[in-house]
Formats: structure tokens, C-alpha cells, sequence
């Protein structure tokens, strides 16, 4: 049973260090041959952990060797535009001037209602309210609408405005975090201020507390 529990530990941050070091994609975004690889890599971490009569070394060393593979392939799409496309394939224009591309949807094998429920979830319900809908190489659709329906921005009416920063974190649970309070450049001092505002005495009454991309104090209690 420890063994078990070593090999399965083992293998888990194998995994783990192993799909760090491919890069930061959720799952929807993969390109196909880097899908193939996380599907084999979670297949060679599993038969070691189930079967303790396959040696550990039978499952680290494939795992090592398609963490390679995906590295050389990698590099080569940095540096071949023809390898890309070889590898990852190149978008396909699905609707072109507010029409469906009938034959590219054909040769991509997407049925006409998977693409409308694609544009009905992106927020667009008329074809012909669309310039452009690409099929990119991980399977997401981009969508350039037309220009005159686009929205006005901020910007075309002349509407001054600052702009929006990130959110920063500044008590979680009832914990301070004094790595954000030094990278607003505040101090407890400030924070408790802030609190006493708000009619709080006890940081551990709160739940979470953060500056808002507005620059704006906010904060919700534990109750």
C-alpha cells in the first residue's frame, strides 16, 4: 500500500511539473497535437499507478520523452510558418461579408447549428450582422462583426475617462495580504482607516476586501 501511495505521489507531480512546463492553455485551447500528448501523458501516469508490476521507470521515461517531443515541436512552430501549418492546420473563414462559407463548413465537419449556438453564446444572433466568423486552429470561433453595428465607444463620443487597472486583493478569510498593501505602496495604517469607515473594527470579520479596477475601496463581511 505505501508503495502505491509513492508511485501514485510520484507520478501526480511528474504530471503536474510536466504540463506546467508545456505552457499555460485550458483544455479548449489546446491545439490538436498538444490534446494528443496531454491524453497520452495522463495514460502512461495512470498504468504505473494501477498496475505496481510495471516498473516506475516505464512510465517516467515516456512522460519525459513527449515533454521533449512537445519542446522540439514548439520550437520548430517558432520558427516555420510551414511547420505551423503543417502541425496546427491554419483558420478557416466561416461566414465571409454576413454569408456561410457552405463548402468550408462542409470541410470542417461543423453543422450549422453548432455555429449558431457559437454565435448566439458570443453574443450575436443575425449571420448577416457578421463580417467575418474564423474557425481558429484550437477549435474557438473569433467573430469581427461589421463596423457600422458596432458599438461606440468611449473614445468616438468624446467622453473622458481614466483607465481601468487591476483589481488588487487586500484581505482574504480575515488574512491581510501585505505583499498587495506595499504594491499599492499602503500600510496597515491606511487599510485600518479604511475599515473604520466602514464601521469594521476586526479584519477578521471580513471576507475579502480589494481595491477594484476603479481604484475604489470594497469589501463584503464573513456574514
Amino acid at each position: 500500500m505505501f508503495t502505491v501511495l509513492i508511485r501514485t505521489a510520484i507520478l501526480y507531480l511528474l504530471v503536474i511539473i510536466t504540463m506546467r512546463l508545456m505552457g499555460k492553455k485550458q483544455i479548449g485551447q489546446l491545439e490538436p497535437f498538444e490534446l494528443a500528448i496531454t491524453i497520452m501523458i495522463s495514460e502512461l501516469a495512470a498504468l504505473p499507478m494501477q498496475d505496481t508490476r510495471i516498473p516506475l521507470i516505464h512510465g517516467v521515461i515516456p512522460i519525459l520523452t513527449l515533454l521533449l517531443l512537445q519542446t522540439i515541436v514548439s520550437l520548430l512552430q517558432l520558427k516555420s510558418i510551414k511547420m505551423r501549418a503543417l502541425i496546427n492546420g491554419t483558420p478557416s473563414v466561416l461566414i465571409k461579408n454576413g454569408q456561410l462559407d457552405i463548402k468550408e463548413l462542409k470541410s470542417q465537419k461543423f453543422n450549422i447549428n453548432d455555429l449558431m449556438e457559437e454565435l448566439r453564446i458570443k453574443g450575436y444572433y443575425n449571420i448577416e450582422d457578421i463580417e467575418y466568423a474564423i474557425l481558429e486552429t484550437s477549435g474557438q470561433i473569433s467573430i469581427i462583426s461589421k463596423t457600422e453595428l458596432d458599438y461606440a465607444t468611449k473614445k468616438d463620443m468624446n467622453v473622458k475617462c481614466t483607465q481601468d487597472t487591476l483589481p488588487v486583493t487586500l484581505i482574504i478569510d480575515g488574512k491581510v495580504i501585505y505583499e498587495n498593501l506595499k504594491l499599492i505602496k499602503q500600510d496597515m495604517n491606511w487599510l485600518k482607516k479604511n475599515l473604520n469607515k466602514n464601521n469594521i473594527n476586526d479584519i477578521n470579520d471580513v471576507f475579502i476586501a480589494l481595491l477594484d479596477s476603479q481604484g475604489k475601496f470594497y469589501y463584503q463581511k464573513n456574514k
